[in-house]
């Protein structure tokens, strides 16, 4: 188990690295007005002695080792158009708690709704609720996100009579930006679970259980539920900690003051430390969210093992 762990944190290490290396080259390569808050009022000197400070007049490798070795010690940057001369990580660590409060609220709306529509799509396979489901996840999965986004936002905030910009004092406001979070979550989990369910249900077992007399409720509860849980738990620790990141277009549609509305306006603003920083972020999460999927796995089903059998192939 451990040589296994050790193997997964150096290959997600090695992953991460060349993740941050390929961003930070490509925005080597847009221009330079990004690092400057008034561009055109400077002159050529006052330029050059802000790109030799920023260390961009050194050449690419030698850049690539500075980033490196600051990143070490803690230090990603400053901004330099979206917050002039703020250190990025103090911007993250404002904006970090609404999305991971908002990211936790549509997860576990994800999980409330998204499981047991799963289950109950797998119980009555053909029937009303596997028809339900199934144009539901079609149209979650078929029509662009943003179609059925702006049309929750019109019709939602007219319905309810609240304004279309989010207030975080006004609890009302935070219903439709975490329901259009979860939406994607509660198709991904209910597909998923009809799937599994229904490769369990013709398994032998099942069979067996059916023969021995136990009631349908019982089989689908106590085997078939469990036993099709277990390939999902392995997504849930990236699902969760992708959305803890927050929606980067429903945060930027509602005016949201998280990470995703952060990482769109930096970008608008070609604030390069801050564009690489927070991609950095999201590239770290989703591969840590793998990681964890991976561990959390092979320590639920005892199937799994990390040990070589002898006389394995």
């Amino acid at each position: 188990m451990v040589k296994y762990v050790l193997k997964r944190l150096a290959a997600s290490a090695v992953t991460l690295i060349i993740v941050i290396t390929i961003v930070f080259i490509l925005l080597r390569q847009m221009p330079i007005e990004g690092y400057f808050d008034n561009f055109e009022k400077l002159s050529e000197a006052q330029i050059n002695v802000k790109l030799a400070n920023l260390g961009l007049t050194k050449s690419l490798p030698a850049q690539i080792w500075d980033f490196y070795v600051r990143l070490f010690h803690g230090d990603v940057g400053t901004s330099t158009r979206y917050s002039v001369g703020t250190p990025v990580t103090q911007l993250i660590a404002q904006k970090a708690p609404l999305s991971i409060v908002m990211g936790l609220m549509s997860m576990l709306i994800s999980m409330i709704l998204g499981i047991p529509l799963g289950a109950a799509m797998a119980r009555s396979k053909s029937g009303f609720w596997d028809k339900f489901g199934t144009v539901f996840i079609v149209i979650v999965n078929a029509v662009p996100a943003a179609v059925y986004y702006i049309f929750i936002q019109m019709y939602g905030t007219s319905a309810m009579g609240i304004s279309m910009l989010f207030d975080r004092e006004r609890l009302i406001t935070w219903i439709l930006p975490v329901v259009s979070m979860s939406l994607g979550g509660i198709a991904s989990n209910a597909m998923w679970l009809r799937r599994y369910m229904l490769d369990e249900i013709n398994k032998d077992y099942v069979r067996l259980a059916r023969a021995k007399g136990l009631s349908s409720q019982k089989i689908m509860m106590r085997h078939v539920f469990r036993n099709a849980f277990v390939p999902m738990v392995q997504y849930l620790p990236a699902n969760i900690l992708y959305t803890i990141c927050g929606s980067i277009y429903i945060e930027s549609l509602y005016s949201v003051p998280g990470m995703g509305g952060l990482l769109v306006d930096v970008i608008n603003r070609q604030d390069n430390p801050m564009v690489q920083a927070l991609v950095m972020l999201y590239s770290a999460i989703g591969i840590i969210g793998l990681l964890l999927g991976d561990l959390l796995m092979a320590l639920i089903d005892p199937r799994i093992s990390f040990v070589k059998k002898e006389g394995a192939r």
